[in-house]
């Protein structure tokens, strides 16, 4: 029982240490559309520096290379890189043990209007700002913004704030600023509230002298009577069996004597009226 327990909490610690043991992309400016010659930084923020933690993508014209491999540069623990055209793509970090972290859309485009959105998803309840971004002019002209193709409203500084957003604001969203074009489509994720659980009511604390219940469970308290119970039951049938094997040891002669001696003292002669009680003799 006591092994079959060390192997429960090994696996569980195992389960732990694969659902901890993971990196989280991050991109720096925090955008999914850049213009052509931006620079751009990605990152995997990772828990185990051990696990030997790699950025990956993949373009229309090559898959899963790495940085280094012909595009980006490493810096430190991020892979810088000048983006163009080409390295429109989904980018993942990727472990030499096999797991991989989030994934993000970026898109590069030769136009000259960007919408600056979350490239991670976003958490129910969270305000979320939509930035409508020229490349050569102020980023404040007004502009329209749009989701899943319909119009939305007009603001007048470029800028748009969804408070509180929620499920049904998840979709794709662009904006368009008049005389300079149109950005590309962005998709924008909205994730649920992590759920929090009540905390925990305090156990009460023991003023009395007693072992708490939970320092003898039920299985080890079981199995220290049946262990007692094993040790009187074999002390019992030693004991027997020593007792037997004296009787059976015993001389017949010795039987005998002893038979004979009891007849001799039990036996009364009457002489007359008076009763007389043979001695016993010395045997």
């Amino acid at each position: 029982m006591k092994e079959t327990s060390v192997l429960c909490l090994l696996f569980l610690i195992s389960l732990l240490s694969c659902t901890t043991n993971q990196a989280r992309l991050t991109v720096s400016p925090c955008s999914s559309q850049f213009f052509e010659g931006d620079f751009v930084s990605l990152s995997c923020e990772e828990d185990d520096s051990s696990a030997g933690w790699t950025l990956r993508r993949n373009t229309s014209k090559r898959q899963r290379t790495q940085c280094g491999d012909g595009w980006g540069r490493w810096s430190g623990s991020s892979c810088n890189i000048t983006v163009f055209l080409l390295d429109s793509g989904v980018y993942w970090c990727e472990s030499r043990e096999g797991p991989i972290s989030n994934m993000v859309n970026l898109t590069v485009t030769g136009g000259s209007v960007i919408l600056q959105s979350p490239v991670l998803p976003v958490m129910e309840g969270d305000d979320v700002t939509l930035l409508c971004k020229t490349k050569t002019t102020p980023s404040n002209l007004p502009a329209a913004f749009y989701k899943d193709g319909s119009l939305i409203r007009k603001q007048p500084t470029g800028h748009m704030t969804i408070q509180h957003v929620s499920r049904s604001d998840e979709g794709l969203y662009k904006c368009d600023i008049s005389g300079h074009g149109e950005s590309p489509s962005s998709w924008i994720t909205v994730t649920g509230k992590p759920t929090t659980t009540s905390p925990s009511t305090p156990t009460p604390v023991s003023t009395s002298n007693s072992i708490p219940t939970s320092a003898s469970p039920p299985h080890l308290v079981l199995s220290v009577l049946i262990s007692v119970g094993s040790v009187c039951v074999v002390v019992l049938l030693v004991l027997l069996a020593l007792l037997v094997r004296r009787d059976v040891d015993r001389k017949p002669e010795e039987i005998y004597t002893a038979v004979v001696y009891s007849a001799v003292r039990a036996e009364d002669v009457s002489i007359g009226d008076k009763t007389i009680r043979k001695r016993s003799p010395r045997l």
